[in-house]
């Protein structure tokens, strides 16, 4: 059976293959191997321009020819990898021998020695997935994180005059404001956005154990750990870790994973709220034609969109919690664990990009049903008793929570018409009664925030 999106094991490369193709070109084998014939290349550039002896001479003409090579990679390249990784049984070992057939057919073999000069195979799988990790959250993830910050923050501020009766422990609480409430989610989410710009791509680059053992041996003039800094640093865009053993220490990565778990809760709580306003009657939905929400019962429109993002964000989190736990944690210098759990990164995060476009569109569909929101604020002129004995407290008037206590929990029902006759009977001046009176539960909303 070939492999194809009815096929495929995952429905990240099934089902949601749409939504995640874009990651193929980030985090697939096919890119990996892309990456690290990249960094090899690079590496070789780099060397040259130290320049090492032997290398002093090469036409730098020659640079952007090799840089093609990766610039120009294509399936049959990376399938010729892999037929050399049958024969050798390892995968960087191969990408060597690949770009060392490129180097005879541009004649410059006497040369070859010098990929993968020093290196270990860490070396090139630290720097070439952290390095396929920054450009996949440049051109898809943060893009998309980004979209829905500006989605939410503009629903917030669309109904930011609309009062809400709050809810806390699942019962009517002071009223709010419906686009404040979408602002804590905008707010929240940007600070942790805020909080991943902050964390580096560490990259591990200095040979078997991290000593660049080989480097210092061979050429001890040179000063191998600022070579190290600056070809990670500022030709590969990362951020070296200065002591290591022979892999990447791991933690910062783990950082980012338990910053996106983070992002992924808020976006989980966000999608439970707007699933329960939904419930509530609060949010419509707009109907697509043609489209059926379920098969039994006609007249339902099923929050979907936001049951998917719940669902994909939490496979995403749970896996995203065993990157963090078990990445930076390896026997002694080193040992083989790692390298498969790296190669799952695009997994949770195909998830989370499925989440958000799920998320995006829910979020497009749902429309204000502001007569629901009024019904239930008229229904629930007890709120008002919060105002009301804050009043009465600065008044000096004595035990005010108890007799807004007795009141609210004494009638069945609380009205418009209870509460007022409720302050005819306090020993207050008429101009406190008045200034009472002009509470009501759709303007007792608090401050308007600036967001």
């Amino acid at each position: 059976m070939s492999l194809e999106t009815l096929t495929a094991i995952s429905p990240v490369d099934g089902r949601y293959r749409s939504k995640t193709k874009k990651l193929a070109d980030y985090y697939s084998e096919f890119a990996l191997i892309k990456y690290r014939v990249r960094v090899e290349i690079e590496y070789f550039i780099a060397l040259c321009k130290i320049p090492l002896p032997q290398l002093q001479h090469i036409d730098p003409k020659v640079f952007p020819v090799l840089q093609d090579i990766y610039k120009n990679f294509s399936l049959e390249d990376a399938q010729k990898i892999k037929e050399l990784e049958k024969v050798t049984n390892h995968d960087v070992k191969s990408v060597e021998y690949f770009i060392k057939e490129k180097f005879e057919e541009l004649n410059i073999s006497a040369l070859q020695e010098f990929i993968h000069f020093g290196l270990t195979s860490q070396d090139i799988n630290n720097t070439s997935i952290p390095l396929s990790i920054l450009e996949a959250d440049k051109e898809c993830l943060k893009p998309l994180l980004n979209e829905v910050l500006q989605k939410i923050s503009e629903l917030a501020h669309e109904w930011e005059d609309i009062p809400m009766l709050a809810f806390t422990h699942g019962q009517p609480a002071s009223p709010t404001k419906l686009g404040k409430e979408l602002a804590v989610f905008a707010y929240r989410l940007d600070q942790q956005l805020k909080s991943l710009e902050n964390i580096p791509y560490p990259a591990k680059f200095g040979g078997a154990t991290g000593n660049f053992n080989a480097h210092f041996l061979a050429y001890p003039e040179v000063d191998w750990v600022a070579f190290g800094n600056h070809f990670v640093n500022n030709i590969l865009g990362l951020d070296r870790s200065q002591l290591t053993t022979q892999i990447e220490n791991y933690d910062f990565l783990a950082a980012r994973f338990d910053n996106l778990k983070r992002i992924d809760s808020i976006l989980i709580d966000l999608s439970r709220d707007i699933w329960q306003y939904i419930s509530m009657g609060y949010f419509k939905q707009k109907i697509k034609k043609g489209e059926v929400g379920s098969s039994a019962m006609p007249h339902k429109v099923n929050p979907i969109d936001f049951e998917n993002a719940e669902g994909n964000l939490g496979i995403a989190s749970a896996i995203f919690d065993h990157l963090s736990v078990k990445l930076p944690i390896s026997r002694l210098q080193r040992d083989l664990t790692d390298s498969t759990v790296l190669r799952n990164i695009g997994v949770p995060v195909s998830h989370v990009v499925i989440a958000l476009n799920s998320l995006l569109k829910g979020l497009g569909k749902i429309e204000l049903n502001q007569a629901r929101l009024d019904e239930d604020l008229e229904k629930n002129w007890a709120v008002a008793a919060e105002a009301i004995q804050t009043i009465l407290r600065r008044e000096g008037y004595p035990k005010p929570y108890e007799a807004l206590k007795d009141l609210t929990r004494k009638n069945e029902k609380i009205t418009k018409e209870s509460i007022h006759a409720f302050i005819e009977t306090l020993k207050i001046s008429d101009e406190i009664k008045t200034e009472l009176k002009q509470i009501t539960p759709f303007n007792y909303t608090g401050v308007k925030f600036e967001y």
